[in-house]
């Protein structure tokens, strides 16, 4: 990697305690171009947001406690407000409970842009960062 592509590559906070879903979304973020900085627990990801402004960060909703996402979402919004999240669930598949920011309230209400359930697909997830880093 040449010094160029070193000052333009943006950096994505990801946050899962689902080791297997985070190195795979690890592999397809560095795939896209993307540092990533990867952690497995809400207390670690907020000791990385003292360190560190993402260009992106992705937070699991369910950590080690049943809100860990929302949490994570307060406090990167309430210290970098320019800084895209996204919240990744398996919280609809598992109780029918459903989470989206369609509308500016549930926006405000989450503090999140995107709200995506897992699994995946590289393509959704592409896709929904580029709507978030197109500025």
């Amino acid at each position: 990697m040449d010094t160029n592509t070193q000052e333009i590559q943006k950096k994505v906070l990801i946050a899962d305690d689902d080791y297997d879903l985070l190195e795979k979304m690890k592999i397809e973020l560095q795939s896209m171009g993307f540092s990533v900085v990867d952690v497995q627990s809400q207390a670690d990801a907020e000791a990385q947001l003292e360190h560190f402004k993402p260009d992106l960060a992705i937070f699991d909703l369910m950590m080690e406690n049943q809100d860990s996402g929302f949490i994570l979402s307060y406090k990167a919004k309430k210290k970098y407000p320019d800084v895209p999240v996204m919240l990744v669930t398996g919280v609809t598949k598992e109780t029918g409970m459903h989470f989206d920011t369609s509308t500016e309230e549930m926006q405000e209400w989450l503090k999140a842009d995107v709200v995506l359930n897992k699994d995946v697909r590289l393509e959704q997830l592409k896709a929904e960062i580029d709507q978030l880093l197109k500025d």
